[in-house]
């Protein structure tokens, strides 16, 4: 108890400072990972991105964050065997945080999109292995965040082929092209606008006082759906039929249309993204600030701070901001070619994976989801369409992503009790 009486300030402090590492990472990383099939659909410019980002990255962390921030923060390790030692959990946290925000700066530096939630999950579970042994890990937990790294994918990747192919059908084979689109794009903002309402409120805004009932929720879900879908009938109608010489299907017409969707859709997933990866960087800050000003009582639960979401928040905007353009060219021109209805199809499938995760409390990997639903829109044009070596360099940092954690979260833990112990 006397360490963390005496270091109280400095542990919270270093939090702080190390949270704030671990959500620029984020930015850095996974945030362009969520723009890069806007960008690379040519939807919309990379400063349009930065903006819708910086807004709804920061919105998603802070209405809807705690949610999964409580799964990364108390259901890894096992609380009750930390009740003895609560300075081990402040060292581990912090070591977490630290090997997790390094090893995205590596992989950002080489424009590799890896998964932060593989970082931190390694890293809580290698500092737990190595300070406390096997027994004091949750791995039933991490079993379930495991499945959902093979689950997001497919899962994605489904919901993508199966919208692309309803593009397909509905769109580019009937016999007018762009008025077809003009008809169908509204049920589709709909989607987007029902989809992340709904969580948001049933999942996301309990930590802030409100919790509303199932009824009421989907009622305003569909309220707010019908009203992005009136939006993008407002803002497609300036969208007009293009005759070019080159252009004999009249198939740019409808691109443009659904280029308008990809606004919706990138807002959409940035919203999405905040609410599910803010939990990364502020889940161990949230253990830690805990533990301190409990005077080392280890609690099962207790709200993360709104002060907390914000300093998360704002470390995904500067990241991206500063460092994300590596990133976004990788995920936006080099899995496969895409076009804004393609580029919709795979981000439309991403948010609502991403957002369905957020809403059951699953910490998955976006970077998992969207690499899902871009491969998804591939396979629905053949094989031929997808980059197979680019796709093997991206598996291949996703394996190395989890030992990386691991290993620097174990040399950062010794060293952390090496000082204060």
């Amino acid at each position: 108890m006397s360490i963390i009486a005496q270091h109280g300030e400095i542990f919270i402090i270093l939090a702080c400072l190390f949270g704030f590492f671990m959500a620029w990472g984020v930015g850095a990383n996974d945030v362009a990972n969520a723009m890069g099939t806007s960008v690379g659909s040519r939807a919309i410019t990379i400063k349009q991105a930065i903006l819708i980002a910086v807004v709804f990255e920061f919105l998603g962390a802070w209405l809807a964050g705690g949610e999964v921030t409580n799964t990364i923060r108390k259901g890894i390790i096992d609380p009750e065997l930390l009740q003895d030692d609560p300075q081990l959990l402040v060292y581990g946290m912090l070591a977490a945080l630290l090997a997790a925000a390094t090893w995205l700066f590596v992989a950002s530096m080489k424009g590799w999109p890896v998964s932060t939630t593989h970082s931190v999950v390694g890293a809580i579970v290698g500092f737990s292995v190595a300070g406390l042994g096997a027994a004091s890990v949750d791995w039933a937990s991490v079993g379930k965040i495991a499945a959902s790294w093979v689950v997001s994918p497919l899962l994605a990747g489904t919901i993508a082929f199966t919208l692309f192919k309803s593009v397909q059908h509905l769109i580019f084979e009937a016999r007018d092209p762009f008025a077809a689109a003009k008809r169908y794009v509204p049920m589709y903002v709909f989607l987007v606008g029902f989809a992340v309402t709904m969580v948001t409120l049933v999942k996301g805004l309990k930590h802030v006082g409100l919790d509303l009932g199932f009824g009421t929720s989907l009622l305003l879900a569909i309220l707010a759906g019908l009203l992005f879908a009136a939006l993008g009938a407002f803002m497609e109608r300036r969208v007009q039929a293009s005759h070019r010489k080159t252009d004999q299907f009249g198939f740019s017409g409808v691109e443009r249309v659904f280029g308008v969707l990809m606004i919706f859709t990138a807002c959409a997933m940035a919203f999405a993204h905040g609410s599910n990866d803010v939990a990364n960087a502020v889940g161990p800050l949230a253990a830690v600030i805990g533990v301190v000003q409990s005077g080392g009582e280890i609690e099962g639960a207790a709200l993360v701070p709104w002060w907390v979401l914000v300093l998360g928040g704002s470390g995904i905007v500067v990241g991206l901001v500063t460092y994300g353009h590596k990133v976004i060219a990788t995920v936006g021109t080099g899995i496969t070619e895409l076009t804004p209805s393609r580029g919709f199809a795979a981000t439309l499938a991403a948010a609502v994976t991403v957002v369905l995760a957020s809403g059951t409390g699953l910490p998955i990997s976006t970077t998992h989801t969207l690499v899902g639903a871009v491969l998804g829109v591939g396979l629905a044009r053949g094989m031929a369409a997808l980059n197979l070596r680019v796709i093997g360099t991206i598996a291949m940092s996703w394996l190395i992503t989890l030992p990386a954690g691991a290993g620097l979260a174990t040399l950062f833990f010794f060293m952390l009790k090496g000082m204060f112990g």
